[in-house]
């Protein structure tokens, strides 16, 4: 039952007070990018927190959210229900958050994403559109800017050998169309018997913006874990 994931985002508003007092300027945002194959246009030049917590889906874009929005109603009125994408983006990366080999942070992140009930897909910075790429044009050139090192190009989604290198940090998760609805549906009893499953009771008919906050918390446990291992060898960043 997703009643658990209650605990995730008390456990998320904790560690992101935490990760407020050691990163001032670390900042976490979900948002519902993409429904049933509808996606939203890119945010990450004008991410408004305030427009995303303004309507019901979490969508970033009020120019297309009517037609999301149907999307998901058009579900409902049919008994079915519809999945899609919630995009996480988080400002203000520390640098060297993450081990190189069996703790890498995006491993860390896809477990704790893939834990999420309704959660079947993840993907980094570039993800699955980078493979269509050549190695020359997929890579983020480095440059010096102030006397810290950053990269032109963001395909690793902040990311590089498992350490974070303080760029953007980006990932999405997919979200299964929830399995419970009002249609009548073919299964078995436990004596493996066929039978028709007819559900009762109130259920949505997309999750995705229910998963949101929860998309949140967990980027928040991740990203302090991460902080306190770096502590504990000795990286000095709490008073």
């Amino acid at each position: 039952s997703a009643r658990e994931t209650v605990g995730r985002v008390a456990g998320g508003a904790v560690a992101g007070q935490f990760l407020h007092r050691v990163f001032p300027s670390l900042k976490v945002v979900a948002y519902v990018s993409e429904v049933q194959g509808l996606s939203a246009p890119d945010p990450s030049s004008s991410l408004d927190e305030k427009r995303i917590e303004e309507n019901a889906l979490r969508w970033p874009d009020p120019e297309t959210l009517p037609r999301a929005v149907a999307l998901v109603e058009e579900a409902r009125k049919a008994g079915d229900s519809v999945g899609g994408v919630v995009s996480c983006r988080v400002q203000g990366m520390p640098v060297g958050l993450g081990e190189p080999v069996f703790d890498k942070l995006d491993a860390d992140l896809a477990k704790a994403m893939l834990s999420i009930p309704a959660a079947k897909g993840f993907e980094l910075g570039s993800g699955f559109a980078g493979t269509r790429l050549r190695g020359s044009q997929h890579n983020d050139p480095f440059y010096s800017e102030g006397g810290r090192v950053r990269t032109r190009t963001n395909f690793s989604g902040g990311v590089q050998g498992g350490i974070s290198n303080g760029e953007e940090l980006f990932f999405r998760v997919a979200l299964k169309p929830v399995a419970t609805i009002a249609l009548p549906q073919e299964t078995v009893t436990e004596k493996g018997q066929p039978t028709i499953l007819r559900a009762r009771g109130r259920h949505d008919p997309c999750v995705l913006p229910r998963a949101v906050p929860i998309v949140e918390a967990m980027t928040r446990l991740v990203l302090a874990d991460h902080a306190l291992r770096q502590k504990a060898i000795g990286w000095d960043f709490l008073p």
